[in-house]
């Protein structure tokens, strides 16, 4: 079966355009954050649209969402689930696409308002790229996009004059604060952290932990991926690099600190002393709620937080020298070049070869770090460059992991 093109004008009508709903793309619709997004959306039908879903495999779960949300159209990024995708919704106004190609393309479709690109990994650069040249504004939580290329990434942001808008909770939390503010009197970021399943744990538990551990987060239900990435605390070191892009501060002045309750998101210190911080249950649906209605406060019936029932909050310094990843993050930032782009592929293949028991949890740290050291470095990198730099760190990380499996 033939997979058509997408046309940039494809639309129900101009209709979308007196009504005043915004109208929203959601890369990675059948993820974490794509599925509360869908919550965020069904709350609010008088005020947003899903216009476009997309998913790369799990076409029966992106069919049931078509069929209730009825957006304009939906791409299955697996061209083999197109046809099953195709006869399923062929009773439904819904336009159906297929492949990466499609993905890259939708995004510039005349009928979208705001892109919320949810994908993971290194998969949601180029769609992070084509919303932006396509002057759409970007909901961001695909941190790789700015752990990568972030400096290409917001360049591009501001030519295009296309608004970043962050949806991780941290960088939501630190946007919320500087609302009204200055930038020269930031003094300091502090990014907090749960420190993950592992807080408190010694490198002989480290060693022989698996993955069913891992995925075990004490606070937030997310995808693998991240969990992943949260227990290393490679998610809190990509934070990092997030931030210094999307705010435009050096890492010096970048902090991390370690918040078990995850209940304050984070916080900005100013040149003054003073601090102000962003608090609420972690709930990814309240960043995304900010992120998508943006520069309005809209009303939710989410679960409150409760001073009186938890009233300890406590805080302490991240472990480093357990957990390499967070100091290999900033070492890839104050590096700069392709080197970040390094830490992400590295981190990737680490992750999955974790994943499939084919390496132990520091092993993770010392793949990384390895690739980091031995993949060649450019100072100025071009899109070229970090897609060769991407494919590059790969080929190097795996040939580590089957290295050490035939140990």
């Amino acid at each position: 079966m033939e997979i058509p093109s997408i046309p940039k004008n494809t639309s129900h009508s101009n209709a979308y355009k007196k009504l005043l709903k915004k109208h929203i793309a959601i890369l990675g619709s059948t993820g974490s954050i794509g599925t509360q997004a869908l919550e965020v959306v069904r709350q609010h039908p008088d005020l947003f649209i899903a216009e476009v879903l997309t998913a790369q495999s799990n076409f029966d779960l992106l069919i049931r969402q078509a069929i209730e949300f009825l957006p304009n159209a939906v791409v299955i990024g697996d061209e083999e689930n197109y046809p099953t995708v195709k006869e399923a919704l062929k009773s439904y106004p819904v336009k159906v696409f297929a492949g990466l190609n499609s993905i890259l393309q939708i995004v510039e479709m005349d009928s979208i308002d705001l892109v919320l690109n949810a994908l993971v990994g290194y998969a949601g650069l180029k769609p992070t790229l084509n919303a932006i040249s396509a002057g759409k504004h970007l909901a961001l939580a695909n941190k790789e996009s700015l752990v990568i290329a972030g400096a290409l990434v917001m360049q591009e942001a501001s030519r295009n004059r296309v608004m970043v808008l962050p949806v991780d909770s941290e960088h939501s939390a630190i946007f919320q604060c500087l609302v009204g503010e200055q930038k020269s009197n930031i003094e300091k970021l502090i990014l907090t952290a749960s420190g993950g399943p592992f807080l408190g744990k010694n490198k002989d538990y480290l060693l022989a932990v698996k993955k069913e551990a891992a995925l075990k987060h004490p606070n937030w239900k997310m995808g693998d991926k991240i969990t992943i990435d949260s227990a290393s605390l490679m998610n809190k070191g990509m934070e990092v690099i997030e931030a210094r892009w999307l705010f435009d501060i050096p890492p010096a002045r970048i902090e991390v600190v370690i918040h078990p309750q995850s209940v304050l998101h984070s916080v900005v210190q100013f040149i003054d002393g003073s601090l102000k911080a962003q608090m609420g249950l972690p709930d990814m649906r309240l960043p995304i709620l900010y992120a998508l209605s943006f520069p309005d406060r809209l009303v939710s019936d989410f679960p409150r937080f409760n001073f009186l029932e938890s009233p300890s909050l406590t805080f302490q310094a991240p472990d480093t020298e357990l957990f390499l990843n967070l100091g290999l993050a900033y070492e890839a930032l104050n590096r700069g070049g392709n080197i970040p782009c390094v830490l992400n592929a590295a981190n990737e293949v680490a992750v999955k070869a974790f994943l499939e028991d084919r390496i132990s949890f520091p092993g993770m740290s010392q793949l990384i770090e390895k690739c980091m050291h031995i993949v060649p470095f450019l100072k100025s990198p071009s899109y070229d460059d970090f897609v060769q730099t991407n494919e590059e760190s790969r080929i190097k990380a795996w040939e580590y992991v089957l290295s050490h499996n035939s140990h």
